[in-house]
């Protein structure tokens, strides 16, 4: 007979995986790798289109290392535990993300719609009752003012002079400067007997510790909801850029979700306090971003609330005949595509995170000192290099730290908590790593154990619902249950197991990784792991696709949000072309990785390694 558990609750938050997760209200710099300058997000320099630079996947500036060279030694799927399809059709070979254009996630919000930008313009409503400022700056000056806002003004200043000068006009002119350019800060300075408002550039961190009040109207909602278009960069980049330019603080921002780097995406962001009109102002600035579709409620939003994405994918340089495509996505659109958490969760690097988490739960300490600093093969960026033999040679937090430019990044973080608390307080040091970076290594390590044992479960089963088999409760009789309705646990104290042999497979597995499955409570309270439920089988909605044939490999062949507001044409296709790529659009619900229905559509390995070969062989 079927097992019928009380799993809705414990399910919902297994669909939380990291692209879902929230992550630390903290700066930029706390993420896997150590960024650059603090500012390098500021538009410094000029913007690179894909065009510059072809934007192949992969292509990254890597002081001379290319990132194949890193690759050789990453993750394939089979090192993670994805080994099998739910599919008979015969695969074909494609690019995936060849370029960031080619993967396009509109979010798809609570109340079921899917969000897009198609709306710049600001709300009038509850504005009536600001003063204008408008008409208080000349067009020259607003040129001024932009330039200075750009960093096209040389002088690093611009003056005005207040004519037929009161308080009151100043004070317009403040407000003007500070709402129509945000990044500027003014002041007022009195030359031969003249006073003017000098507008210049704010200091980031002093401008992150002194948020400025703004007028708000009081029939108006706290909060401002507005659609972010980013390109090519992750949601709290881009969060922390709108921070900065906005003179406020990252936890002002909520969102349901964040969204691949690599790629177009669109979501709804809100935040407090701050008006439409400063948000828009900032389309005159921003690199790769763009926010429009204002509006003002009394609540934030809350990360989860989302009914999911909707995605547009290209895949370049297809091998397979219309006949095998039509089979392939008519599969995928019928069936679905097994749930296995996607490459994204288990690191880029030749030391995977679920050795880490592994060696958390063993209570191995020194063990997972030794795999996130140890040398690693493969390309990396120098100062990492050697950050890692000077730990190799001298086991010296202090003397690796300085080998690090930036000691925000995840290596530094731990070193720094290994100079302040010692070697023997392994524990504490290991805190200084933000929260959610931590639990990314255990939970990482349990979506390991699950895509394994669902690759078994699908190997001794196929797409048959058992007797043995987890179900949700409140579906039908256990005979009426189909594949789309198993689920499969992630390991913790408050889960059951599969009651066939697939169940006494999770407890082989974690015993021989030195794991008891009856006690998966931690010395830590962080790091106990309660477990959940994940469905096994997904089934795409609103799957479409079409084969196009083009023949300049460097178009985008996506028309974007975007580019529709700039009344940009949508590419066209030349049926004779010389290249053929397959366009598929399909939704998923929250926390389901749309690699691995592209996984299933080619039956191709969607590791960064293996995609990377082929994009070599490709443009080789």
């Amino acid at each position: 007979m079927f097992n019928v558990c009380s799993v809705f609750f414990f399910y919902s938050f297994a669909l939380m995986s990291d692209l879902e997760s929230p992550p630390p209200p903290a700066p930029a710099g706390e993420k896997r790798t150590c960024p650059e300058d603090e500012e390098q997000d500021l538009p410094l320099k000029k913007q690179k289109t894909e065009a510059d630079h072809g934007n192949r996947a992969g292509e990254e500036e890597e002081d001379g290392d290319t990132f194949a060279d890193m690759m050789k030694h990453g993750l394939t799927e089979t090192d993670v535990g994805i080994l099998k399809y739910v599919s008979d059709h015969e695969g074909f070979s494609g690019i995936l993300k060849e370029r960031y254009s080619d993967f396009v996630v509109h979010e798809i919000n609570k109340q079921g719609k899917t969000v897009h930008l198609d709306d710049v313009s600001v709300p009038v409503q509850g504005e009536e009752h600001q003063p204008k400022d408008d008409d208080v700056l000349t067009e020259e000056q607003k040129k001024q003012l932009g330039d200075l806002q750009l960093y096209k003004n040389k002088e690093g200043t611009v003056s005005i002079q207040v004519v037929d000068d009161t308080k009151e006009k100043r004070t317009l002119i403040h407000k003007a400067i500070k709402t129509q350019f945000p990044g500027l800060e003014t002041k007022t300075e009195e030359k031969d007997g003249c006073r003017f408002i000098v507008a210049y550039h704010v200091a980031g961190k002093k401008a992150l510790a002194a948020p400025r009040k703004h007028f708000w109207p009081k029939n108006r909602g706290s909060f401002c909801h507005f659609v972010l278009y980013k390109e090519n960069k992750d949601t709290m980049d881009a969060i922390n850029v709108l921070s900065k330019f906005l003179r406020s603080v990252p936890n002002m921002f909520s969102y349901m979700g964040t969204k691949d780097k690599r790629a177009i995406t669109v979501q709804e962001i809100a935040v407090l306090r701050i008006t439409a009109d400063r948000l828009a102002h900032l389309n005159k600035c921003l690199l790769n971003l763009k926010v429009g579709n204002f509006s003002y409620k009394n609540h934030p939003l809350k990360l989860g609330e989302l009914q999911g994405n909707h995605f547009t994918v290209i895949i370049r340089n297809i091998s397979g005949t219309g006949e095998q495509v039509h089979q392939a996505m008519t599969s995928l659109k019928q069936t679905g595509f097994i749930n296995y958490y996607g490459m994204q969760r288990f690191g880029t690097t030749a030391v995977p995170t679920q050795h880490v988490g592994r060696a958390i739960l063993r209570n191995n300490w020194n063990q997972v000192v030794d795999l996130i600093l140890k040398p690693r093969p493969g390309a990396e960026k120098e100062y990492l290099v050697h950050c890692r033999e000077e730990w190799a040679k001298t086991q010296d937090p202090e003397a690796a730290l300085k080998k690090l430019p930036n000691k925000r990044c995840l290596e530094g973080q731990l070193l720094r908590g290994l100079s302040m608390y010692g070697k023997k307080n392994i524990v504490t040091a290991f805190g200084l790593i933000p929260r959610n970076n931590r639990l990314m290594y255990i939970h990482s390590y349990q979506s390991f154990v699950w895509n394994t044992m669902v690759s078994r479960r699908i190997q001794a089963f196929g797409l048959k619902a058992v007797a043995g088999d987890l179900v949700l409760r409140g579906t039908e009789e256990a005979e009426q249950h189909s594949i789309h309705d198993i689920v499969m646990p992630l390991p913790g104290f408050d889960v059951i197991y599969p009651s066939h042999h697939i169940g006494d497979g999770y407890r082989e597995l974690l015993s021989a990784d030195g794991l008891d499955i009856d006690n998966m409570r931690h010395k830590v309270r962080d790091y106990s792991l309660a477990g959940a439920y994940r469905r096994i089988i997904i089934r795409p909605t609103d799957v479409s696709w079409d084969v196009i044939q083009y023949d300049d490999p460097r178009i985008s062949l996506v028309h974007t949000d975007f580019e529709k507001l700039e009344n940009k044409p949508a590419p066209v296709f030349n049926t004779e072309g010389k290249y053929r790529a397959l366009r598929m659009e399909f939704s998923l619900p929250p926390s389901t990785y749309a690699t691995m229905a592209v996984r299933e559509v080619l039956k191709l390995d969607t590791s960064i390694k293996k995609q990377t070969q082929l994009n070599t062989l490709w443009f080789n």
